[in-house]
């Protein structure tokens, strides 16, 4: 690193040192996070996960450096984007990530940020008192107007729809109105751990959903398993006592004795027995039986 500045070597090594002591090295974009809710996110994590911000080039360099002795953490580099924060823990990375999605909070917008959602404002009353307000709501696009001594919105208003800009004078009223579009926070992009990097689009997956998947998918596999006599660690118990309640069942229906059958045919011949005695009519009285009666 001879071209680069002595702070910047600096930098770089104390990034190279987090990455080969740390169990879980992660990349968060934290571009329009305030400062104060920054640091309260730090103090937030601390124990748990250490934060520094560096210039993306350097953190390029230390994620080089530092796959020499971890394999594939390099591959890591492909998450940096924007503002760049790295994240070391000893956590894996879907319990930080969730950490740090609940570090997520809604923040008013100023203007020019891409909205994540469809802006709504609806109709009714404001907390504004008549005067000037009434134009700049109109500026903005809303129909605003006067009513019994209060300024009120005449019916629902879509002010940015979802991948738009957010126009200025917009952001200027939604902030006024108390409506914060934005949701600002540590979003992590990518994280390393044991020579995996795992993606945004992996670390979000609903953990309690895949492991409802996953017990469903073994109670189908155990089912299949059964039904085609799959000898397995966990079906051969469970085959062996179905092969023997099928013996069971021939065993009765043949009519062949063993230990276990034997009180089954008994209980069935003295059904059969009685339900033929039944059948049979009662033989009629002699006539000695019935003078004597």
């Amino acid at each position: 690193m001879a071209h680069v500045a002595p702070y910047k070597q600096a930098i770089v090594k104390d990034l190279v040192s987090r990455f080969e002591k740390s169990k879980v090295v992660g990349l968060a974009n934290i571009h329009g996070i305030p400062a104060p809710q920054f640091q309260g996110i730090r103090k937030n994590l601390a124990g748990r996960a250490s934060i520094l911000v560096a210039k993306n080039n350097l953190i390029r360099l230390a994620l080089k450096e530092a796959a020499t002795k971890r394999k594939g953490l390099e591959a890591l580099a492909a998450d940096i984007d924007g503002q760049t924060a790295v994240i070391t823990a000893d956590v894996n990375p879907f319990k930080l990530f969730k950490e740090l999605e609940k570090t997520k909070t809604p923040a008013p917008a100023r203007g020019g940020e891409i909205a994540p959602m469809d802006i709504w404002v609806r109709e009714g009353e404001t907390p504004f008192k008549p005067g000037p307000v009434v134009g700049e709501l109109q500026k903005a696009g809303l129909p605003a107007a006067i009513e019994k001594g209060k300024v009120v919105i005449k019916k629902d208003k879509l002010v940015c729809k979802a991948g738009d800009k957010i126009p200025r004078e917009a952001a200027q009223v939604l902030a006024r109105l108390e409506i914060f579009p934005l949701i600002v926070g540590l979003d992590l992009k990518g994280a390393y751990e044991d020579g995996m990097v795992y993606h945004r689009d992996a670390l979000a997956v609903d953990d309690v959903v895949v492991r409802g998947q996953i017990s469903q998918a073994g109670r189908e596999a155990l089912a299949l398993a059964l039904e085609i006599g799959y000898p397995a660690k966990e079906t051969v118990p469970l085959l062996l006592a179905k092969a023997a309640q099928h013996a069971l069942s021939l065993s009765i229906e043949s009519g062949f004795p063993t230990k276990d059958s034997v009180k089954f045919l008994l209980a069935k011949a003295q059904a059969q027995a009685l339900a033929l005695s039944s059948a049979v009519p009662a033989a009629p009285a002699d006539e000695s039986t019935k003078e004597s009666g």
